[in-house]
């Protein structure tokens, strides 16, 4: 394979260690809307100075900011709702149903860019859909309340869907325009719009003051850069479908982690949602 293949496993890393800072910050009730204004913030401000160090140039403007703003909001509420998420659902439930918009990006491929449909990516598919219901069976514990298990999924299914939106457009914009200039468009308007819901996302459990979120969220972004810039090199020579499905296994990363740090219960029946999300992903690729 060609050195997109290295990209997408650097963004695998990478991306997973970040995602991992998300169970942090529902861990340590850092404010939702802090922690993602910080980590929007150090991407915009280091994007924007080196797209500028650099001395590169925007062909076409205009497709650069609506590109960037389509992005900016699927990941912003695919980034909002997937911490929310973490708050009232396990770790090993929420990431792998998340990460099953690998899922949508093949569909999309399939459709959009006539990629063709093997046996094997039908076969993910299927085993895909089958990891939600296995999971959904297992999370009702009695430790959790049933109002917290409907909001928590409410949270992953729109965080789904946002990243599926958020990897479409990244592939457009990695195919059509400078790479350092969209992602600092693209988060300058995410940390405008983050800010704009700090007060909305404020809840009785959250921490009142912002220390910890700020240094999370700085964290998340010196990673998330290096991480979404590897994706977008991988994307501008690679197929979207394969690499999607690639860099959708960082959850395994996260779950792993989280595992290890705050001793989360891995039931088999979570193990098995697991082991059926990373084997789709998989199939996915082939």
């Amino acid at each position: 394979m060609g050195s997109w293949y290295i990209y997408a496993i650097f963004a695998l890393i990478l991306l997973g260690f970040q995602r991992f800072l998300y169970k942090v910050s529902a861990e340590r009730k850092c404010n939702t809307a802090w922690t993602t204004f910080s980590f929007m913030a150090t991407v915009a401000i280091l994007s924007s100075t080196l797209f500028l160090l650099l001395g590169e140039s925007v062909s076409d403007i205009t497709f650069l900011i609506f590109i960037a703003l389509v992005n900016s909001g699927a990941f912003l509420v695919a980034t909002i709702t997937h911490i929310e998420a973490l708050k009232h659902i396990p770790t090993s439930v929420a990431y792998p149903i998340i990460r099953l918009n690998a899922v949508v990006v093949v569909i999309f491929s399939i459709f959009y860019f006539k990629d063709r449909l093997s046996l094997y990516q039908g076969i993910g598919i299927v085993l895909a859909l089958a990891v939600i219901v296995i999971l959904a069976l297992g999370i009702n514990d009695n430790n959790t309340p049933k109002k917290n298990i409907r909001r928590g999924f409410i949270f992953v299914v729109i965080a789904l869907f946002g990243g599926a939106a958020a990897a479409i457009s990244s592939k457009f914009a990695a195919s059509y325009t400078n790479k350092m200039a969209f992602i600092a468009v693209s988060y300058i308007a995410s940390t405008l719009f983050s800010l704009g819901l700090r007060k909305k996302l404020e809840t009785d459990e959250a921490r009142k003051t912002h220390k910890d979120a700020l240094i999370i969220g700085v964290i998340m972004g010196l990673i998330n850069l290096a991480g979404y810039y590897s994706f977008l090199k991988a994307l501008s020579t690679g197929p979207l479908s394969i690499i999607a499905s690639i860099t959708g296994m960082h959850f395994v990363i996260s779950i792993i982690l989280s595992a290890l740090i705050y001793k989360e219960k891995l039931t088999l029946i979570r193990i098995l949602g697991i082991f059926l999300t990373v084997l789709s992903i998989i199939l996915l690729r082939i």
